[in-house]
C-alpha cells in the first residue's frame, strides 16, 4: 500500500519528502532477528523508478543536508515524492554536539521554468492565425491569479477549453467557453471539439497521444496545428510508461505552463474573436430515478444542495461521477484523482487535504467508493485523533464494479455468459457495516441510507456536523448506472 501510494504521487506530480529507515547496515551492529529482518541494502531501489530522487546519508551531518537537498529538489518543477533512508544507526547513535544546520535561506532558485522567447512568439502567431482554437487544461497550478489567467487567455482568442475530472480544478466549468462537462475519459461531445478545432494548446494535459487517438475513434480525427506545453518529459524514464505515447504536436514547449500563459497575456495581443458556430452547453441527461438504489446522479444533486452556499473542497469523486455534475470556481472546489488509480488512495487523501485545509474555512468532502474505503479506511482516525473537519461520503454499491464491465465486456466479445461477472468484484455475503467500522474509529457515522427521499436531509445533516468540526462519514447505497464504480 505504502509504494502504491508513492507511485500514485509520482504519477500524481506531487512534491512529497519521505523519509525512510532500514536497519544496520554494518552487519556487525544488527541485533538477533529483527535487525536482518529490516535491513535493505538498496532500500531506495524499491521506488527509484518512481521517485524524483533518493538519498541514504551515512553521518547526521549528510543526513542533514539530504533533507534540506530532498526538499529542494521534490519542490522544483515537475514535481514528484523524494525518498530518504536513514540507518538504524544512524538515529540511535549519540552526538557528542550538536549538528550545524545547513542554511537552507540561500536557496532561492526558481521552482518552475517559463518558455523561451521563440515559443512564446511562435504561439502568439499560431493564436493570431487560428479560427477555432481549443484549450486542452490538464495538470496545472492551484493559485488564483494563474486561473484567472487562464480564463482571461481564453476570453482574448475565443478560445474553447475542454477540463479532466483526472486532474483538479484549473477553469470554471460554468464558463460559456467550457462547453462540455470534463469526463474521465473523452467525452464524445470534446471529442468532436478536437475534430474542428484549428489549433490545439494544451497545457499540463495527461495523455495528450491517447486523446487524440480517442477522438479519432469516435470519428472525430484531429487536423488542427498542435502545441503542446509542459515540463513533464524530465521525469520520463523507461520504467514507467506514464509518459504515455509520442506526442502528435507542431510545437513542443518545455516550460510550465502557467508560465506560458503569463508570456502569452504579458505580450499584450489585441483580442481576437474566433469563428466557432454558436452552440448549447452540451448537457448531460441525469439517470432517472425509480428502481433499487440511489443513482450517482442523485446523490451529487443531494450533495450539491447540502454544500450550496458554504465553500467546499472536493477532494476525490469516484470513477462513476459525471462530470456534468461537477461545478467548480475556484481552483480548490476539486482536486482531482490521484493519478495512478491505485484503489485505496482515497481515505488517506481524504485526510491529507482535511490537515492541508484546516483553519481555512472550506469543509473537505470525500466521495470514495466502497472497494476504495475498505482498502485503505483506517486512515481515517488519524482525522479523528487530530480533530480535523471532515466529510466522507461512500458511494457504496456492494462491488469493485469497475471490473464488472470490463469483464462484461469481454465476455460479450468472446461470446461468453457473462452472468459470472461478480465474482471477485461483489463485495457482499457478509455486507460490511462501514457506518460501525467509522464509528469505531472516531467518525459520527449514521447507518446505510438506502431511501432516496431521505438523502438531501442526511447529507445536509453531515455537512453541517462536519462545518461544526466533526468527522462524518455517510454510507450511502447506490445502484451501478453506466460506468459507475464502487470500488
Amino acid at each position: 500500500h505504502a509504494s502504491m501510494a508513492i507511485y500514485n504521487a509520482y504519477c500524481d506530480r506531487v512534491p512529497m519528502l519521505i523519509i525512510g529507515a532500514t536497519g544496520p547496515v554494518d552487519a556487525a551492529r544488527r541485533r538477533p532477528w529483527i535487525d536482518w529482518i529490516h535491513t535493505a541494502a538498496d532500500q531506495g531501489a524499491l521506488i527509484r523508478a518512481y521517485a524524483k530522487w533518493d538519498d541514504q546519508p551515512a553521518s547526521v551531518e549528510a543526513a542533514l543536508e539530504s533533507l534540506a537537498h530532498g526538499h529542494s529538489i521534490t519542490r522544483e518543477a515537475p514535481s514528484a515524492p523524494v525518498y530518504i533512508c536513514l540507518d538504524v544507526s544512524l538515529q540511535e547513535q549519540r552526538l557528542p554536539a550538536p549538528p550545524a544546520l545547513p542554511d537552507v535561506g540561500r536557496d532561492r532558485s526558481p521552482r518552475s521554468h517559463g518558455p523561451d522567447a521563440v515559443a512564446v512568439r511562435t504561439t502568439l502567431d499560431l493564436l493570431g492565425q487560428a479560427r477555432r482554437p481549443l484549450f486542452l487544461l490538464g495538470r496545472l497550478g492551484r493559485d488564483e491569479q494563474d486561473w484567472d489567467r487562464r480564463v482571461a487567455l481564453a476570453e482574448r482568442y475565443g478560445a474553447l477549453v475542454i477540463s479532466d475530472l483526472k486532474t483538479g480544478a484549473v477553469f470554471p466549468t460554468t464558463h460559456p467557453l467550457h462547453p462540455t462537462p470534463p469526463g474521465t475519459f473523452l467525452p464524445a461531445a470534446s471529442a468532436a471539439l478536437i475534430g474542428q478545432a484549428d489549433l490545439i494548446l494544451s497545457l499540463g494535459w495527461t495523455d495528450l497521444a491517447g486523446t487524440i487517438a480517442a477522438a479519432a475513434g469516435h470519428s472525430h480525427p484531429a487536423s488542427a496545428r498542435i502545441i503542446s506545453c509542459t515540463a513533464d518529459s524530465a521525469l520520463h524514464n523507461g520504467w514507467s510508461k506514464d509518459s504515455f505515447g509520442r506526442e502528435p504536436v507542431d510545437l513542443s514547449v518545455p516550460a510550465d505552463p502557467d508560465l506560458l500563459v503569463r508570456a502569452l497575456l504579458d505580450a499584450r495581443e489585441p483580442a481576437k474573436p474566433a469563428e466557432w458556430p454558436a452552440r448549447d452547453r452540451a448537457q448531460v441527461p441525469p439517470v432517472a430515478g425509480g428502481g433499487s438504489g440511489i443513482s450517482m446522479n442523485e446523490l451529487a444533486g443531494a450533495l450539491r444542495g447540502a454544500l450550496a452556499g458554504e465553500p467546499a473542497c472536493l477532494v476525490r469523486l469516484p470513477l462513476g461521477w459525471s462530470g456534468a455534475d461537477l461545478d467548480v470556481g475556484h481552483p480548490l472546489d476539486y482536486l482531482g484523482q490521484d493519478g495512478g488509480a491505485g484503489v485505496g488512495s482515497g481515505p488517506g487523501m481524504a485526510v491529507g487535504a482535511a490537515l492541508a485545509l484546516e483553519g481555512t474555512g472550506r469543509l473537505p468532502v470525500a466521495v470514495l467508493g466502497d472497494g476504495d474505503f475498505l482498502m485503505g479506511g483506517t486512515a481515517i482516525w488519524t482525522a479523528a485523533h487530530y480533530r480535523l473537519p471532515l466529510l466522507i461520503v461512500v458511494a457504496n454499491n456492494s462491488s469493485f464494479y469497475n471490473d464488472v464491465v470490463h469483464q462484461e465486456r469481454i465476455a460479450a466479445q468472446r461470446a461468453r455468459p457473462a452472468r459470472n461477472s461478480w465474482i471477485g468484484q461483489a463485495i457482499a455475503d457478509p455486507d460490511p457495516d462501514l457506518a460501525a467500522f467509522a464509528r469505531s474509529l472516531g467518525f459520527q457515522a449514521p447507518g446505510p441510507l438506502r431511501d432516496r427521499s431521505a438523502l438531501p436531509g442526511a447529507l445536509a445533516a453531515a455537512a453541517a456536523a462536519a462545518r461544526s468540526g466533526q468527522c462524518v462519514l455517510v454510507d450511502v447505497r447506490v445502484r451501478p448506472d453506466g460506468y459507475a464504480t464502487g470500488g
